[in-house]
This record gives C-alpha cells, sequence and structure tokens, in this order.
C-alpha cells in the first residue's frame, strides 16, 4: 500500500512540474476505486440523462474507464467516440473493449481543437472528466465542444481533486459559459464536482 501512495504522490509531482495530460503509465490515479465514488459512471449517466441510441464523445477518454459503461448504455444504435492525445491510453482501452465484447466505440487519436475534430454527425452529449484543466487552449476546445454538440446537447465536466489541474468550480463555469453554454444542474462538492452545460436551441 505504501509503495503504490508513494507511486501516486509521485506521479502528481510529475505532472504538476510537467503540465499536459495524464501520461498512461499513470492510468491507475484515474481507474481507482476512489475516482469510481465520487465520479462513477452510473451517476454521471444520470446526470446527463444518457438514452439508448445517442452519440457521445468521451473526451480525453484515457484508459476506458468510463468509456465501455457509456457504450454499454448507448446500446448498438448509439456510439461512443472515444477520444485522447496519447496512444497508449487508446491501446488500454481497445484492450478493455475486446474483454468486454464492446463494439460501438470509436477511438480517435488527438485532441480538441476548434475545427479539427471530424465528425459530421452531431453528438447528443460530451464529457470532460477531469480532462478540462490538462487542456491547454480551453476556449477553443470548448468552442469545438460546443459546434459539435446538437441544440439542446449536453456537456458534462467534473473536476476531482488530487488531480493536479483541477480547476475551481467557478473557473469551470465562467470558462464553458463564455463558449455559449448554460449551467443546467450542479452536482458534487468542492473537492469533486460535477457540472452539466446545456447547449441553447
Amino acid at each position: 500500500m505504501g509503495g503504490i501512495t508513494l507511486a501516486g504522490l509521485t506521479g502528481l509531482l510529475w505532472r504538476r512540474l510537467r503540465g499536459g495530460a495524464c501520461p498512461s503509465w499513470f492510468a491507475f490515479v484515474l481507474d481507482n476505486p476512489v475516482m469510481q465514488r465520487f465520479a462513477g459512471a452510473a451517476q454521471l449517466m444520470r446526470y446527463m440523462d444518457l438514452q439508448p441510441g445517442m452519440r457521445l464523445l468521451d473526451a480525453g477518454c484515457g484508459p476506458g474507464r468510463l468509456t465501455i459503461p457509456f457504450a454499454r448504455r448507448v446500446g448498438p444504435q448509439g456510439e461512443v467516440v472515444a477520444l485522447d492525445v496519447q496512444a497508449g491510453m487508446l491501446r488500454r482501452l481497445a484492450g478493455r473493449m475486446g474483454r468486454s465484447g464492446v463494439s460501438n466505440v470509436r477511438l480517435v487519436e488527438g485532441g480538441l481543437v476548434k475545427g479539427r475534430l471530424m465528425e459530421t454527425e452531431p453528438f447528443d452529449r460530451a464529457v470532460l472528466v477531469t480532462v478540462l484543466g490538462e487542456i491547454h487552449d480551453k476556449a477553443s476546445a470548448l468552442a469545438e465542444l460546443f459546434d459539435r454538440l446538437k441544440p439542446g446537447g449536453l456537456l458534462l465536466v467534473t473536476e476531482a481533486l488530487p488531480d493536479p489541474d483541477f480547476l475551481l468550480p467557478r473557473r469551470v463555469e465562467r470558462l464553458v459559459c463564455a463558449a455559449g453554454f448554460v449551467v443546467l444542474a450542479r452536482h458534487g462538492r468542492f473537492c469533486a464536482y460535477t457540472r452539466v452545460f446545456r447547449k441553447p436551441g
């Protein structure tokens, strides 16, 4: 247990000093019982009213802790696009997909930059779970999400400590609303919270 704690603290310090996306070798920090308790798939799906047949963008999907449950919820008539800047994370997710039998997930390597996400069909839902703080050009990323969501579509943003890129709730709301979204719901507490935003229309 002490070794895991030390590894976690070392990884957090490394992230704070270097910034950027969580490395694939540090994926255990994202995929653990603590994260499941504060940002579990079931509660996030409830917050954003994820339904069968929907298209969802899991931006910064990491190793797929949430991607697989999301894909099961939208079912074979729906689709999850799993986006991540790291090939290592997508490889982990691909392995998890093979073991789970899920086939309605499309893996896309890349980041959220306005005009770069080559999607012709709009999304019903998009999620940024402990991801927004890692993105350098947040305004561009949020503008891209706004463009890619259907009118009335929902964006879910979750932040949780001890993520070194943790953003305060008021900053998240300011950034996302500046992109054109409106706050729909607030969940959780300061140290682990979720905000649900709606694209007007």
